[in-house]
């Protein structure tokens, strides 16, 4: 059975209706292709996104978060700091996710949920196509289009009785799927192909120590004001490529 939700509801499950910090972490893989060629099973990926829900004061909501997530080798999940490109050949330097801020706004429209028998399945697909920040003229190597096209496809699966309650944040797990150009660093400038990172994870009070030491302090607690733009693997490789 397929309905619609409260924009409430989904802010329970997403974050903390009472504006307390919440920290969600994520383990899966990375696979990618060629036009040609694969699919080839290229990383292990784990990371956490830190947020704080709060009220904009016009009938919708602001959530705060940054996010940060490492590149992992695909068969002993160590992190990776270098990585040979078996598509190129070529060796290339890993950079991991750091993404500060990852501000979104929440309005008054309802979101998609599935009821399958005690659970509630909130339903989230982004799709994304605006300019890139990396134009082809300016990072041959980097980019693979002038346009910036993605998908991020979230699942996220609550007991119906957690819902049902007036718990403020309501405990959750959730699937995210993300389809997506060839990230800059990995220097396949307009190769045909892409990525598709495949994930899972939950609400969680704790992550991983290995992951807690490389993000640092600053990555386990949620922006306390809004700002922007928002910050991205894109935008961040031109910022540190164009210093």
């Amino acid at each position: 059975m397929t309905g619609k939700l409260r924009i409430m509801d989904f802010i329970r499950v997403r974050a903390s209706a009472d504006g307390t910090e919440t920290i969600s972490y994520w383990t899966g893989d990375v696979y990618g292709w060629q036009d040609d060629d694969g699919p080839h099973h290229l990383f292990g990926f784990e990371g956490l996104n830190v947020a704080r829900a709060v009220e904009d004061g016009e009938g919708g909501w602001r959530l705060l978060t940054r996010e940060a997530a490492l590149y992992l080798d695909p068969k002993t999940r160590q992190v990776l700091d270098t990585w040979d490109n078996p598509l190129t050949g070529r060796p290339v330097e890993v950079r991991h996710v750091f993404n500060d801020p990852v501000n979104q706004r929440l309005g008054g429209y309802p979101v998609p949920t599935t009821r399958l028998g005690g659970q509630v399945v909130f339903n989230v697909d982004i799709r994304l196509a605006y300019p890139s920040p990396l134009k082809v003229a300016d990072y041959p190597d980097n980019s693979a289009s002038d346009t910036y096209r993605a998908m991020e496809l979230f699942q996220f699966f609550v007991s119906a009785a957690d819902l049902e309650s007036d718990v403020p944040d309501v405990p959750a797990v959730f699937s995210w799927c993300r389809v997506s150009p060839w990230l800059p660093w990995m220097a396949m400038g307009q190769r045909g192909g892409g990525l598709v990172y495949h994930c899972r994870g939950a609400k969680v009070a704790e992550v991983p120590e290995r992951l807690r030491e490389r993000v640092g302090e600053r990555f386990l607690h949620a922006p306390a004001e809004w700002s922007a733009p928002n910050m991205t693997s894109w935008t961040a490789f031109a910022d540190e490529v164009g210093r």
